[in-house]
């Protein structure tokens, strides 16, 4: 136990070492990202956003018998950092291995970039998974929201107070189509999944995080975009969308395949009773749903299906949807999440939040929501689940039509829903008033 608060005690020190030291590097040594500036404490400056030069740090790392190159890196590292050999070498030996990932796991995920000036072993920790693993076990994980505003600006994300951000970095395509066409994304584990249009062609690139880098691949087994999707754990879900033939012709497909984000594999499921295009998807009570969309005759489904891993079968769902209002032939897909079990949808037309009973196959409405989803057919709205609270980002009611951030704890039983504004917007980053995509990261 004394060795644990030492350790402690040590972290907090060499952190408080980094953000002074990296805070002093000279202005060609830094790069001013984006901070989020703490409104009661207006001298702290928060280090989210600020990523110093250094060296490569995806080069392959060296090994613990290479000396001369070990040395040279670490000294820079240490030098950069402002720790002495000694404290690096009682960090790396004096501490089991085990109680490091158990402290460092407890360091918020913004923090984790500032680990790689410690030495070596830190960064190599890092680039791990083991910490997120610890995370997972010991329920530390946290939501973390994704935003892409469209073109070539990059992804941010953001704690759940909206609070702190990161920019993730750009995604290394050189395709004009991809930056300006539109993509889809999905997190799954510690992983964001994009796909999009290059060329005559449909890529994947998936982000990292404990590699804060973006990757390319691998393909789907069936390209295919419009697609209904969810993710659970480490396993996301793709059924129907849009694929196109041999012929180049596009096709409204039933196939559906998943994604495991620890093997990097696609593997094809049974499909669907329907194929379908612009649904949705999400996972409640254990499993898959598949809500709405189009037919391959460009008909509004108003059933919905089910999937069952254990039995890899699909059930029908038949008029799931058939109280909800089509208020355009160019409606975006359903917007549902689940919270505690329980899914929810919000309800374009009307901009009502309706609550979903399995038992019934009825939909209840659990009051308003304060962004206007009909304004523009439910599209650039983000609608989604933050752990046990409701996330709602698009336009307000008011006459200046002014983008607003709005959370909740939603219940089934109550008829009007308690929203909290997000009004503390992190300084350096924008509020988009078009969400192109956003999704929940658990981390």
């Amino acid at each position: 136990m004394v060795l644990f608060l030492n350790f402690e005690e040590l972290m907090s020190k060499e952190m408080a070492k980094i953000n002074r030291d990296v805070l002093m590097l000279r202005e060609d040594q830094a790069l001013k990202v984006g901070a989020s500036l703490s409104q009661s404490e207006p001298r702290k400056i928060s280090m989210v956003g600020i990523k110093p030069h250094i060296p490569d740090l995806n080069v392959k790392l060296c090994s613990d018998s290479d000396e001369e190159e070990k040395g040279e890196i670490g000294k820079a590292f240490q030098n950069l950092a402002g720790l002495k050999t000694h404290d690096a070498c009682y960090v790396d030996h004096k501490l089991l291995y085990e109680l490091k990932v158990e402290i460092i796991a407890r360091l918020p995920c913004f923090e984790y970039w500032k680990l790689q000036f410690l030495n070596i072993k830190f960064l190599q920790l890092l680039k791990s998974c083991e910490i997120f693993r610890v995370r997972q076990e010991r329920g530390l994980v946290k939501p973390y929201v994704i935003l892409h505003s469209g073109a070539v600006s990059n992804w941010e994300m953001f704690d759940k107070d909206f609070k702190t951000f990161r920019r993730l970095p750009k995604i290394p395509s050189s395709d004009y189509c991809f930056f300006y066409s539109g993509k889809e994304t999905v997190s799954v584990g510690t992983q964001l999944i994009v796909i999009g249009k290059e060329r005559d062609e449909l890529v994947v690139f998936r982000y990292e995080l404990e590699n804060h880098k973006w990757f390319k691949g691998p393909s789907m087994i069936t390209p295919r975009a419009m697609y209904g999707s969810a993710s659970h754990g480490i396993t996301a879900f793709f059924a129907g969308g849009i694929k196109m033939d041999e012929n180049g012709n596009l096709v409204v497909v039933q196939t559906v395949e998943k994604y495991n984000a620890d093997t990097k594999r696609w593997t094809m499921i049974n499909g669907m009773h329907k194929a379908r295009k612009f649904s949705s998807g999400c996972f409640l009570r254990g499993k898959f749903y598949v809500l709405g969309g189009r037919d391959d005759n460009d008909k509004h489904l108003t059933c919905g299906e089910s999937y069952d891993e254990t039995t890899d079968s699909w059930e029908l769902i038949p008029d799931m949807l058939k109280d909800m209002t089509v208020i355009a032939h160019s409606q975006s897909p359903p917007l549902i999440a689940v919270v505690d079990d329980n899914l929810y949808m919000l309800e374009t037309s009307l901009n009502e939040l309706r609550v979903y009973d399995i038992n019934t196959n009825i939909w209840k409405k659990v009051g308003v929501v304060p962004v206007s989803a009909n304004a523009s057919f439910g599209w650039g709205i983000a609608f989604k689940s933050m752990g046990d609270r409701l996330l709602v980002i698009g336009t307000s009611h008011s006459w200046h039509r002014k983008t607003v951030v709005h959370s909740c704890r939603p219940s089934p039983d109550v008829e009007e829903q308690h929203w909290e504004e997000i009004k503390h917007w992190c300084v350096g980053a924008e509020l988009p008033q078009f969400i192109h995509n956003c999704c929940v990261m658990f981390a």
